[in-house]
């Protein structure tokens, strides 16, 4: 019977992830927000299209965007493992472990 639940956990952690997905990004993008202002004083982060910014401007900008999504992205995403591994005793992956 506990292979069943293995089998059926991912399905139905899919849910979950998926809001724990949406949250991620959520806090990331506050994080980022708030992280910019502090080290370039401008409430707006450039966009690769903005036509006024440098490449510098817009890369770093990228790369500090991106770094802040990952690490959110996994804090949360571990977490939640860790939840439901308590509630019911299945890690909800597959063992080989990575994301989908």
């Amino acid at each position: 019977m506990a292979k069943k639940s293995k089998k059926k956990l991912p399905l139905a952690y899919k849910p979950v992830g998926f809001v724990l997905g949406w949250t991620s990004g959520t806090v990331a993008g506050l994080a980022f927000q708030k992280t910019w202002k502090m080290i370039r004083h401008e409430d707006n982060a450039p966009d690769a299209l903005d036509r006024d910014r440098r490449w510098g401007e817009i890369l770093l900008a990228a790369a500090i965007q991106g770094a802040i999504f990952a690490v959110v992205r996994s804090a949360v995403d571990r977490a939640g493992a860790k939840a439901i591994e308590r509630s019911t005793g299945v890690w909800p992956a597959p063992d080989k472990g990575g994301r989908d």
